[in-house]
């Protein structure tokens, strides 16, 4: 019987790409290809759609909760976090007011949700190590970020290894059975003594997360004390629940009783003798105790059915991953920080998640192209996939003039010169500080003409389909 409950939840919000491509004029500038490359209208519209049915009233939600002794963790992308500094402000004030508080733990997360970890391990290694520390001041935490994720909960062997050297003590994984065998989620897991592991329990998490709305579902509706049974009839020490944030008011509905029900858990969790506790407290109560995982040399996620193949699954994406790593190194091969960052945006898992339907027909094809933004179908789905190649394929080009010294700086604009000759790496880029007031650019797409337009859409994304993400990812997992 499960005496312990984690409660872990993440926010992110992609940063996505304008298409048709914006052709990028030979010579600019970092700000001119970055205003080529990103759709700052595109962003700022969907930040404050899902802001008004889910991050207000989600965070009003938590706060409350956290009042009445609840206690939870929140991840935040930067990705996120810069969109909501620079259109919703009330809304950061929130989440600074929701981090600070005692009940609550801030989860490191990869900042920008990219795939880092597969084209450079030490960059990875430095960016989450000052990504929280960033986290402490952004929030003005009292102690350090402790405990991490990583993209969409990736997790592996060398994985494992590069977050303990970048001096955490805790992760979370999700705890897939083809990666757990014949041990349960529902402890604390290690690999070493460096690193301690909160596997998340996949079936109880998708019941919130995917299943709660899903009237097909035979366990529909799901209530308060039937779930608080269920946390506490699993066998093992801790219970660890993950779930997006936009699960509350965007994934499901309002209408669908889910702020009700989250509502309801805390008296329902007391009453069957079930205690909430901080990740942190988790490990620091557990690890005596915890027990060995041997972990994969293949990844595992929460993403789909739990392996690499959600992102890498069909020749589109694997195109799109190669460009990932041309675009990469020629950036570090210029030198210049701020191209070099521009390309860490371009590692965006996004860039596959949103073309995971590519080829492939079926509930999960159904999930990702849900979430593909609707602008983009008028493009037809082969003129989606060869204008984010295009994307790609123009940042490239662009970068030549970085390397021939051709680059048209206006007066004051040119940064400091770089010693060419130096063997070590570059330094990273800083990652763009929250400044209040800040907005970025938000260029138009160049008027080319629509791609592929006797192409169609499939039926399930038309723009008037009323099913939910978590409808079709219920039907994905065949729920």
């Amino acid at each position: 019987m499960a005496q312990h409950l984690v409660i872990y939840t993440v926010i992110h919000q992609p940063r996505r790409l304008k298409l048709p491509a914006q052709p990028i004029p030979k010579g600019a500038v970092p700000a001119d290809i970055e205003r080529c490359l990103f759709d700052e209208r595109m962003n700022r519209r969907y930040l404050e759609k899902v802001a008004a049915t889910c991050y207000h009233p989600a965070t009003e939600m938590f706060l409350e909760l956290a009042d009445r002794g609840l206690k939870f963790s929140v991840g935040f992308s930067w990705s996120f976090l810069r969109q909501a500094q620079m259109w919703d402000e009330a809304l950061m004030e929130k989440l600074r007011r929701l981090a600070r508080h005692p009940n609550v733990e801030v989860i490191n997360v990869e900042p920008y949700h990219s795939f880092l970890f597969y084209v450079d391990m030490d960059a990875f290694v430095r960016r989450m190590r000052e990504t929280a520390e960033m986290l402490r001041k952004l929030f003005d935490l009292r102690s350090p970020v402790a405990v991490t994720d990583t993209t969409e909960m990736f997790m592996a062997n060398d994985i494992y290894f590069a977050l303990a050297q970048a001096g955490f003590r805790g992760a979370l994984m999700d705890g897939r059975p083809w990666v757990l065998g014949w041990r349960q989620p529902s402890y604390l897991y290690h690999y070493t003594r460096r690193l301690y592991l909160l596997t998340r329990h996949y079936q109880l998490s998708d019941d919130v997360g995917y299943r709660f709305s899903n009237r097909s579902w035979a366990l529909w509706p799901l209530y308060a004390d039937t779930y608080a049974r269920w946390i506490a009839e699993a066998s093992g020490d801790v219970v660890t629940v993950g779930w997006d944030y936009e699960t509350f008011g965007e994934h499901h509905w309002k209408e669908t009783g889910i702020f009700d029900f989250m509502r309801a858990l805390p008296r329902e969790l007391e009453r069957q003798g079930v205690e909430t506790l901080l990740p942190g407290e988790a490990i620091a109560r557990l690890r005596d105790r915890s027990h060995h995982l041997p972990l994969p040399a293949f990844p595992t996620t929460w993403a789909g059915e739990g392996g690499v193949g959600f992102f890498l699954g069909n020749g589109a994406q694997q195109a799109v991953f190669q460009l990932m790593h041309h675009v990469y190194h020629k950036a570090l091969l210029t030198q210049d920080p701020a191209i070099i960052d521009l390309a860490m945006w371009l590692l965006q898992s996004d860039n596959l998640h949103l073309i995971q339907w590519f080829g492939r027909s079926g509930s999960e094809a159904e999930v990702s192209a849900y979430f593909t933004p609707r602008e983009w179908w008028r493009l037809g789905p082969h003129g989606i996939i060869h204008e984010i190649q295009q994307v790609f394929r123009n940042f490239l080009v662009a970068m030549d003039a970085y390397l021939t010294h051709e680059v048209r700086y206006l007066p004051g604009e040119q940064p400091p010169p770089v010693n060419r000759r130096r063997r070590a790496r570059p330094e990273l880029p800083p990652i763009a500080p929250l400044v209040p007031g800040s907005e970025a650019a938000a260029g138009s797409t160049d008027g080319r003409r629509e791609a592929a337009a006797a192409l169609q859409a499939p039926r399930s994304v038309a723009a008037n389909s009323r099913e939910t993400p978590a409808r079709a990812r219920a039907r994905a997992r065949g729920a």
